[in-house]
């Protein structure tokens, strides 16, 4: 791989667990290049989460390193690093995070507005991301009068809306029965292919890994690229 995009260097996480600690990750190691798409397989309770919280900045690990783009995480403070997700990573997460006094158009470009980006800007791209993930006509619907399907395909134009270099989902299809997530794959399968971002997905779903080129296995607090 002639240039790298998403390092981490010796990644530990533990969590003490009343009088013992426990140990969910052991030392990670890995390196992604740019626009690549990568599934990260492991069991319930293998430390995918954890991982990907430490991979996009939402949690520190006890020791190691992650670097994104040539940026260094660790060295960030909690101001910087705030900013550096909100501009340049992208999530998706399984239980979606929409606010409920917020409509769809309204969810999808509270990041931009976090961001102080240009208002008409921002809310142009919100219904064009919508439109795109199929709900150009729902941006007036609050989360409640979605179903968990749309609330997803919500979330994923939120994720989009400050043009992220990276996206990272964390188990996207879990709340869906199988048809619903299937369509969720494809989704995220047609914008990986469209835009070009590097995406990283969380899954313990075979179906949903083997639509990546690249799978990783956790297991046992430690990494491997599946043969």
């Amino acid at each position: 791989m002639s240039k790298l995009f998403l390092v981490a260097k010796g990644l530990t996480k533990r969590y003490q667990v009343g009088r013992r600690l426990l140990d969910v990750l052991r030392g990670i190691d890995l390196e992604l290049g740019p626009g690549e798409f990568a599934a990260l397989r492991g069991a319930s309770g293998a430390g995918k989460s954890t991982l990907l919280h430490l991979l996009g900045g939402l949690d520190v690990p006890n020791s190691g390193e992650v670097w994104i783009d040539g940026n260094n995480l660790a060295v960030m403070s909690d101001r910087a690093l705030s900013k550096f997700r909100n501009h340049q990573i992208g999530f998706v997460f399984q239980a979606y995070h929409l606010l409920p006094e917020l409509d769809a158009l309204e969810n999808v470009c509270l990041p931009a507005r976090m961001a102080r980006r240009d208002p008409a800007q921002t809310e142009a791209r919100g219904r064009e991301l919508l439109d795109r993930v199929g709900l150009g006509d729902r941006l007036e619907h609050r989360p409640s009068e979605l179903s968990g399907g749309e609330q997803q395909r919500v979330a994923i134009a939120r994720a989009l809306i400050n043009e992220p270099i990276l996206v990272m989902a964390d188990e996207p299809t879990g709340n869906l029965d199988s048809h619903t997530g299937h369509e969720i794959i494809e989704l995220l399968w047609s914008i990986w292919t469209e835009r070009k971002v590097t995406l990283v997905i969380a899954t313990h779903d075979a179906r949903v890994a083997a639509r990546a080129p690249r799978i990783l296995d956790l297991v046992d607090g430690q990494i491997t690229d599946a043969a």
